[in-house]
């Protein structure tokens, strides 16, 4: 998979699963094109039955761009599935509608995964709008990555405890002479995926309807042996939940349920500390609800 001068770089498929994105959209497919520079691509579209009007961005948009309309919202991992189904690309890069690509982050993503024949996801650093690091790769969920995941008050409260590191890798774990880390999972939210290790895997699993689905995907293909990798220095800005806060109440829901069916897969051994992993989401969701 070398991208030297010698050769020309693998074809890439950028795989948007759009659900009212908005303006969102039509900036990310615009940031598509002066990244891409070189490289032979293509961006499907899998439209989640937005009711915003938002997926006629992708009619409008670069020539390379194709929309792929679901009649209904299958949710984020299936709308995946679809889009990958429709092209035989060797890469695939997953990218929110509210994130943007910048030049030279797919090469640069695509040099370091090269280094690595055995890394099958790569994850580059995610930034919020104000330049702060969005915590994109994680260390394996535990029963106590509910009291220190990335936006809970006792992570903000204890940044540096054991439980908070390790559940949000930082960019300072990196190694000075080194690009990337060897991490747990990384954020959906842009990730690039070898597509016969994604292949291999069975894609992602459907049952996790919103959330939760990247987590489960890395850790399947850790599991068949590849690896997974984070490079913060290679940057992507993102708008978090442009889309869930379209449908707010939902979003909770799904994001609750889709934990509960990891921590009931990966996490929880026995039937106790399953009933308690569900007690304790039920909690969290009943709490979230009522402060949204």
């Amino acid at each position: 998979m070398s991208t030297s001068a010698s050769a020309p770089p693998p074809a890439c498929t950028i795989i948007i699963v759009n659900y009212n994105a908005g303006e969102h959209l039509a900036c990310c497919l615009a940031s598509l094109a002066p990244a891409l520079t070189g490289w032979s691509w293509q961006a499907i579209v899998v439209d989640n039955a937005s009711r915003d009007g938002s997926e006629r961005h992708a009619q409008s948009a670069d020539g390379r761009v194709r929309l792929l309309r679901s009649e209904t919202n299958v949710g984020f991992g299936a709308a995946v599935n679809l889009g990958v189904a429709e092209t035989r690309d060797p890469l695939i890069l997953l990218l929110n509608p509210d994130a943007e690509l910048s030049p030279g982050v797919l090469p640069a993503l695509a040099g370091e995964l090269d280094r690595f024949p055995e890394c099958a996801i790569i994850g580059p650093g995610i930034l919020n709008e104000d330049g702060t690091t969005q915590g994109s790769a994680r260390g394996d969920p535990t029963l106590l990555t509910g009291l220190f995941g990335r936006t809970t008050r006792l992570t903000r409260l204890f940044p540096n405890s054991a439980a908070a590191r390790r559940n949000i890798v930082s960019p300072g774990d990196v190694p000075p002479d080194q690009h990337s880390l060897e991490v747990d999972w990384v954020s959906g939210a842009c990730m690039l995926i070898r597509r016969d290790a994604f292949d291999e895997a069975g894609g992602f699993d459907k049952a996790f309807f919103l959330y939760w689905e990247d987590a489960d995907l890395c850790r399947r293909l850790r599991a068949r042996g590849r690896t997974v990798r984070y490079c913060p220095g290679i940057c992507v800005r993102h708008t978090v939940g442009v889309s869930s806060n379209t449908a707010r109440a939902a979003s909770i829901r799904h994001f609750h349920d889709s934990a509960l069916r990891y921590y009931t897969r990966h996490v929880a051994r026995n039937a106790p500390e399953r009933w308690l992993a569900a007690a304790l989401l039920r909690a969290r969701a009943m709490v979230q609800q009522w402060r949204g």
